[in-house]
């Protein structure tokens, strides 16, 4: 009995969809993380990639537990010296509530060309609206 190894070109790629309102952002963006990277489906092979497209709304709606509000920070850098931009995640979840959600499922991911490419089939989407429709998501629930 040989071992199964999936192939890209013969994956058939679904649409979910994951409503993160009044759920905690960390456990809307591990069932995200999972569906990209592809770990759902038993064909699932470590170092093909094997995921699906994620759509997820209501992202200005998900949770952070406990003062995370007020002590997690977002920070970037500039590259030049003194150019460390810190932003506390209350004003980034009122300002930029997709980017939060983005960054969570990004570092859920593997850190190399497999998580890039499994990132670029994430969407996310501040309110209850998306323009997927097309692609008949199917609703995930998060437990």
């Amino acid at each position: 009995m040989s071992t199964f190894m999936a192939k890209t070109e013969t994956l058939e790629r679904k649409w979910y969809v994951i409503d993160a309102a009044d759920m905690p952002l960390g456990k809307t963006a591990v069932a995200a993380a999972n569906i990209l990277r592809g770990k759902h489906r038993p064909e699932f092979t470590p170092h093909v990639d094997c995921g699906e497209y994620v759509i997820i709304i209501n992202a200005s709606k998900a949770v952070l537990t406990g003062k995370k509000l007020d002590q997690k920070t977002y920070n970037r850098h500039s590259g030049y010296i003194g150019g460390l931009k810190s932003i506390k995640y209350r004003k980034l979840m009122e300002t930029k509530p997709e980017l939060a959600v983005e960054l969570a499922v990004k570092g859920m991911l593997p850190h190399n060309h497999i998580g890039a490419k499994s990132l670029t089939r994430l969407k996310v989407y501040a309110g209850a609206e998306h323009n997927h429709q097309a692609q008949q998501p199917t609703p995930v629930v998060v437990d």
